[in-house]
């Protein structure tokens, strides 16, 4: 008796394409050449994505939106603080990075320009900010109106330099379960709000200390 076929979604063709990836060290050249190699058709490909290309990006937004299902889950998310939002987001979303950390690697390496590289993080980075938005408390910003939109766009576009920071920081980390990689969001997410707060020093010092050891023991 034939088995019946399994019903292709969104998912299963970017697992297949994760996999297909990963297994032949290098993405699928056509969109029918992959359809053929995973038993599914041209047209259920396009009912879901426009190109191969696109995958990448949704790639990374799936992480995205994963994280944030995990994050709803948690009965006191919503009791938390901004900072302890962004640490949640951190922890949850870099455990799923590790988790797909083969792939994540090969598609960030896949150019040796690295603007397109980062290319595929153009639609995380549209979700990340407003992620940032929506934690952002009225007790770190300024009174006044005109200055409270630049501030927070400052927010936003810092808050996502430190995220990019933070993953250039994982994929270089060798430490037994990136445990480094946890010190560093910790150290790295208390700086930023102690700029913020406008009160630096103690943490400045104590986040270049870990830098620097960290610099010294690759040399």
């Amino acid at each position: 008796m034939a088995t019946k076929k399994s019903k292709i979604t969104k998912e299963s063709i970017v697992s297949m394409f994760m996999n297909y990836t990963l297994e032949h060290n290098e993405k699928p050249k056509s969109v029918y050449n992959f359809a053929k190699s995973n038993d599914f058709t041209e047209a259920e490909f396009y009912t879901f994505f426009g190109n191969l290309e696109s995958i990448d990006k949704v790639i990374y937004d799936m992480f995205f939106e994963r994280t944030m299902e995990l994050l709803q889950k948690d009965a006191n998310y919503e009791t938390y603080d901004m900072k302890s939002k962004l640490l949640s987001f951190y922890f949850t979303f870099f455990e799923l990075l590790t988790a797909n950390r083969s792939y994540v690697l090969m598609s960030l390496h896949q150019n040796k320009n690295q603007l397109k590289n980062l290319a595929q993080l153009s639609s995380l980075r549209t979700n990340f900010k407003l992620f940032i938005a929506e934690i952002t408390t009225d007790e770190i910003l300024i009174d006044q109106e005109k200055l409270q939109e630049l501030q927070e766009k400052a927010i936003q576009e810092s808050a996502w330099i430190q995220f990019l920071l933070t993953l250039k920081f994982w994929i270089e980390d060798g430490s037994a379960a990136f445990e480094k990689t946890d010190i560093y969001i910790e150290k790295s997410v208390k700086l930023s709000f102690d700029l913020i707060n406008i009160a630096p020093i103690n943490s400045l010092i104590d986040f270049g200390k870990f830098i620097f050891k960290e610099k010294t023991q690759k040399n």
